[in-house]
């Protein structure tokens, strides 16, 4: 297991209305969200590195406005067309 050690003000906690704890979780919700946005990871490595269930993580994507699905409806339509005609 690798630690990561992050530095921020005081005044951050504050300005979010948020305690240590609660800013930990946001961060590595917010960490996990955008990796799985951009197809780093995958929703289970996702959850993992936001600290919760698989079920939870895919809930979560809603508040961020992010699909749970890493396909276009276009590639998925195109995947079935593949399958159909092959």
């Amino acid at each position: 297991m690798v630690s990561l050690n992050i530095e921020l003000s005081e005044e951050l906690f504050a300005a979010m209305h948020k305690d240590k704890t609660e800013m930990i979780r946001d961060i590595r919700l917010a960490a996990a969200v955008k990796f799985f946005e951009r197809g780093m990871i995958s929703q289970e490595r996702a959850a993992e590195l936001a600290g919760m269930s698989r079920a939870k993580f895919i809930y979560s994507l809603k508040e961020f406005s992010v699909s749970p699905f890493q396909y276009t409806a276009e590639e998925i339509l195109s995947e079935v067309d593949n399958y159909l005609n092959a």
